[in-house]
């Protein structure tokens, strides 16, 4: 079952200049989609798009069964949770329990109700000590946890993950990859919006975007396993496809280093 469906979707900030061209696309609940693409590809203004932050020039977005128009606006947004770059723009509270509760408090959640999801995610991200903490005195990779609990306690079906950890150090990166692993286990539908192939690895299925348009998409591991693409994406390479890239430029041909090389590349 698709959760998301994209049909011919187009859009630019100004006359003339397409940022996002003929975008076709469909994402299954349940799914993990990475949609990877270099800086200007698009990819972001697509995450705006899915929320209705921004409005389309030409085409269709359907979430769930509905359409998104301006008059099913709430609905569409009340199944989708964003977890952007920069935590700090999302937190609007005094403490971290101030924030968890934001968005509940948008959608009218009984006081009761939020109080047992504020535990039972806090918990989950294990931020539950830092409830009564301001926001501010939190590092990086808490800050990302505590904007996860948030997208959890509004129960949405689809959270997407916009270049969410790329401020972070590699012990907060790989803290959020396990929490995204987690929700996918627990039947979460993911976006990941990234540049970055060490994230887009884990995922189900890759989009690669290019200059406002698709280059490729498919199962991760076709297109992870796949030169002509990458090589077309204009994406930084893992250190293990550099590597082979020099073989090739050297006109090395030792097969089993390449496998090696290949299946370095690819492991999580």
């Amino acid at each position: 079952m698709n959760i998301i469906e994209i049909k011919d979707l187009s859009f630019s900030y100004r006359k003339n200049t397409p940022v996002l061209k003929n975008i076709n696309l469909n994402i299954k609940k349940g799914e993990w989609v990475s949609i990877l693409g270099h800086n200007g590809s698009g990819k972001s203004t697509l995450s705006k798009l899915i929320m209705g932050l921004l409005k389309a020039n030409e085409g269709e977005i359907i979430v769930d069964g509905i359409p998104l128009t301006e008059e099913t606006l709430y609905e569409v947004r009340s199944k989708i949770g964003i977890v952007f770059q920069n935590p700090d723009n999302q937190f609007v509270g005094v403490t971290v329990e101030d924030d968890i509760a934001f968005g509940m408090e948008n959608l009218e959640i009984d006081r009761e109700e939020m109080v047992r999801r504020i535990d039972l995610y806090s918990k989950k991200v294990s931020m539950n000590e830092y409830l009564k903490k301001p926001p501010h005195q939190l590092s990086g990779g808490q800050k990302q946890r505590v904007a996860i609990a948030g997208i959890l306690a509004m129960d949405t079906d689809i959270i997407i993950f916009d270049e969410a950890t790329s401020m972070l150090d590699p012990k907060g990166r790989d803290s959020i990859m396990e929490q995204i692993r987690e929700l996918k286990e627990d039947g979460a539908t993911i976006i990941s919006i990234t540049h970055d192939m060490k994230e887009a690895v884990y995922s189900d299925t890759i989009v690669v975007l290019k200059e406002g348009e698709i280059l490729a998409s498919g199962d991760a591991m076709d297109i992870l396993n796949n030169k002509e693409v990458l090589n077309a994406s204009n994406l930084e390479l893992l250190l293990p496809l550099k590597l082979l890239h020099k073989l090739d430029e050297a006109n090395i041909n030792n097969e089993e280093m390449r496998d090696i090389l290949w299946q370095l590349s690819l492991n999580k």
